[in-house]
C-alpha cells in the first residue's frame, strides 16, 4: 500500500451526489413488509448501517406493483402509502450523514412465493397467493406458477409502474434508484433466450429482447430528477448455455450508458434451474472487469463473495471495479466498514456514540 488514502475510502461523484467512500450495502431481501409497508423492522436493520458509515446503503427490492412482489412480505413502492414509511428511514439515515437507495424490481414469473424459510415454490391462493406474469408462459420451475405471457399493453403498464415507483421513491428521500434486471426477476426474463420465447417486437433478437428494459430505463430517467444517479442491476451471464452472457452484457452496457445511466451493478445467475455456477471468492468480478473496460464512461459496481477488505482494495486498484457491493458481510457484521478502515489504515468515521468502539485503551 502507498501512503495515499486506500481507494476503498477516497470518494465518487456520481452526478450531484458525492459517496463518502465506495462501499455499498447490497440490497437484501427481508421479506419483512406487510402490504409492502416499511415498518420498525427495516428501520433498524438499515439504520444500523448508518451508524458505520457505508457509502451508500440499499433497501431491499421495492416492488413497483403488488403482482411483483417475490413473496406477499416483500417491501413496496406501488402506492403512497408506501412513501412515508419509507420517509422515515431515509430521514434517519441522512441525518446521520448517510445516503440511501431503493432497489425497483417486479419478480415476474419469480413472484407468489414463499420466503425461504416460510416454504418452498409457489404460494397458493389460501395463503396470499397471485397470478403471475412473464415474458411467455414458461415456469421458472415445476414447483414455480406458471406466468400468463403478457401483452403489450400489460409491458407497457408495468413500464410505468416502475416510473411511478421512482418518483415515489424520490418523494420518500430516497438518493439513488436501482433498476433491477438481474437475478432471473421479470426484465432479467425478457432480455434471456432461456426465458423468452415472443415473436413480436420483445423477442427473438437480441434489440427486441432488451426493449423492455431500454423502456423501462428511459422511463425511469425521465421520471427521475436527473441530478440523482440512476444504477441498473443485471445478471451478466445466465451460466447456462444459449442464454444471457458477458457480450451481450458489454453490448448492453454500452446503451445503458447512452440512456443515462451512471453505475452498473454486475451480478450473475439466477434465471434457470440449469444453471452452472462457478463460484468463489470474487467469481462475478472478472465480469465487472470486462464491462468497466469496454464501456469507458459507466461506473461499475462488484458483488458476490468479496469478503475481506484487503480484495474489495485490489480489486479497486486494479481498476476492475469503482464501487464495492457486500451483502452477507454486513449482515454478519453491520460495523464492518469500521473493521476495513483500521485494517487498511484508516480512522473510521462512525456515529460519536459509537466513538469508544474503536478504542483500544
Amino acid at each position: 500500500m502507498s501512503d495515499a488514502k486506500p481507494k476503498l475510502f477516497q470518494p465518487l461523484t456520481l452526478q450531484r451526489l458525492t459517496l463518502p467512500n465506495r462501499l455499498v450495502v447490497s440490497p437484501m431481501c427481508m421479506y419483512s413488509s406487510h402490504d409492502g409497508l416499511a415498518n420498525d423492522f427495516h428501520l433498524v436493520h438499515l439504520g444500523q448501517f448508518a451508524l458505520a458509515s457505508p457509502g451508500l446503503i440499499f433497501t431491499e427490492a421495492a416492488s413497483v406493483s403488488p403482482e411483483g412482489r417475490i413473496s406477499p412480505e416483500d417491501l413496496g413502492l406501488w402506492a403512497d402509502e408506501h412513501i412515508v414509511p419509507l420517509g422515515r428511514i431515509t430521514d434517519f439515515i441522512h441525518g446521520h450523514g448517510g445516503l440511501v437507495g431503493v432497489q425497483l424490481a417486479h419478480a415476474g414469473r419469480k413472484a407468489s412465493t414463499y420466503a425461504p424459510w416460510r416454504g418452498k415454490g409457489a404460494v397458493d391462493q389460501q395463503h396470499s397467493g397471485w397470478g403471475v406474469i412473464g415474458p411467455d408462459d414458461q415456469a421458472f420451475s415445476p414447483d414455480f406458477p406458471t406466468p400468463s405471457a403478457m401483452s403489450v399493453d400489460d409491458i407497457h403498464r408495468v413500464t410505468q409502474d416502475f416510473v411511478a415507483a421512482a418518483q415515489r421513491a424520490d418523494m420518500a428521500g430516497f438518493d439513488v434508484v436501482e433498476v433491477h434486471a438481474a437475478h432471473g426477476y421479470l426484465l432479467h426474463q425478457f432480455m434471456s433466450p432461456l426465458s423468452n420465447s415472443r415473436t413480436d417486437d420483445y423477442g427473438g433478437s437480441f434489440e427486441n429482447r432488451i426493449r423492455f428494459l431500454m423502456e423501462v430505463v428511459k422511463a425511469v430517467r425521465g421520471g427521475w430528477p436527473m441530478h440523482k444517479p440512476l444504477f441498473v442491476r443485471i445478471s451478466a451471464t445466465d451460466w447456462a448455455e444459449g442464454g444471457w452472457d458477458l457480450p451481450q452484457s458489454v453490448q448492453l452496457a454500452t446503451l445503458l450508458s447512452r440512456h443515462g445511466v451512471d453505475v452498473l451493478d454486475v451480478s450473475s445467475g439466477g434465471l434457470t434451474t440449469q444453471q452452472q455456477i462457478t463460484a468463489g471468492p470474487g467469481y462475478q468480478v472478472p465480469f465487472a472487469s470486462a464491462i468497466k473496460h469496454d464501456v469507458s464512461n459507466m461506473h461499475v459496481m462488484a458483488v458476490g463473495m468479496i469478503q475481506s477488505p484487503e480484495q474489495a482494495e485490489t480489486i479497486l486498484q486494479n481498476d476492475d471495479a469503482d464501487l464495492i457491493a457486500l451483502a452477507r458481510p454486513f449482515l454478519g457484521d453491520p460495523h464492518w466498514v469500521w473493521h476495513a478502515a483500521q485494517e487498511l489504515g484508516v480512522e473510521p468515521e462512525l456515529a460519536a456514540q459509537y466513538g469508544r468502539g474503536t478504542r483500544l485503551d
